[in-house]
């Protein structure tokens, strides 16, 4: 039996020209966990400082929120301004997106699950690792709605 291979094509390619290792994946992951240990130390993953944000009774989430967006925009700014490499030292390529009518109802219904549930998928692992463990079924859900996409994303706007 043949074994036909079929080539996705990524909306965020990954142009690494060298191949990462066990070394390298490592590093990944020490970075999550402090990623993870801000999160809990900012408060980021509380249930109430989310729905606190959502009924717009709180300035703390998007100020951090805010933040980010400016950290984000000043590092892109710099990485094009002078050409700033990789670790590995290849080029830092931005690739153009183009804007789907889908984005909308993919970013309300994104919106109405955080709202819900009181996470969105950065913080989830947070919430596991700080002991929330019913917040695994919010993690499941997620998995489960990204497979469905894939499934329908053809048939969708």
């Amino acid at each position: 039996m043949e074994k036909v291979e079929e080539t996705l094509m990524c909306d965020a390619p990954n142009d690494l020209k060298q191949e990462e290792h066990v070394v390298g994946n490592l590093k990944y992951g020490i970075l999550g966990i402090l990623f993870g240990i801000v999160f809990v130390k900012a408060e980021i993953i509380s249930w109430f400082r989310i729905q606190e944000m959502f009924r717009l009774q709180s300035f703390h989430m998007y100020g951090v929120i805010g933040s980010a967006i400016a950290v984000a925009m000043l590092s892109v700014w710099l990485i094009k301004r002078f050409r700033l490499k990789t670790l590995a030292g290849e080029d830092v390529v931005f690739h153009p997106k183009s804007f789907r009518p889908g984005q909308i109802y993919g970013g309300l219904l994104f919106g109405l699950g955080w709202a819900l549930t009181g996470a969105c998928p950065g913080p989830l692992f947070a919430q596991i690792g700080t002991g929330y463990g019913v917040v695994i079924v919010t993690l499941l859900s997620a998995i489960a709605g990204t497979w469905v996409y894939g499934f329908f994303r053809d048939k969708l706007p």
